[in-house]
């Protein structure tokens, strides 16, 4: 899908679903990471994020519009826009948007992998973390021994 066909496509669930015109550009934005889409305030435009149309289709695709639309059309109307907001969560639920995207699988499986295996010099003692522990700083909390990171 190029950026023309995703254009033709919000404008027509903007239609369908909203009965209002959307009048700003839709694009996608490589860069995002951990969220599906978001609205920009500033000039009202729509950013999606790609790779949940490669990984997840267009179906889901479909439903993150919504829920940028959701936002996109209560702020300009001078409705609550947020999360928090009562006229936006009964719009989200009018429309069958959903509240969030499911994560993807290439982002979930980079986080399961990513395990650091730490071990105690003096009474081998081990710590699994998600994170890099800076072994100059930071000692074994059973001994105050020295830790070393073991390669898996």
């Amino acid at each position: 899908m190029n950026e023309k066909m995703l254009q033709e496509l919000v404008e027509m669930i903007s239609i369908r679903d909203f009965n209002k015109p959307f009048r700003h550009r839709a694009r996608f934005n490589n860069r995002l990471q951990t969220t599906g889409g978001r609205y920009l305030l500033g000039s009202h435009d729509i950013e999606l994020n790609p790779k949940y149309y490669v990984e997840r289709g267009e179906e889901e695709l479909i439903g993150i519009i919504k829920h940028e639309l959701c936002h996109y059309h209560l702020h300009i109307e001078g409705k609550g826009y947020k999360h928090r907001d009562r006229d936006f969560r009964e719009l989200m639920k009018k429309v069958d948007a959903p509240r969030f995207c499911k994560p993807l699988d290439s982002v979930t499986k980079r986080r399961v992998m990513t395990q650091y295996l730490y071990e105690c010099s003096a009474c081998h003692q081990r710590y699994v973390r998600k994170r890099k522990v800076d072994t100059s700083r930071y000692v074994c909390g059973k001994c105050k021994g020295k830790l070393k990171e073991i390669k898996q």
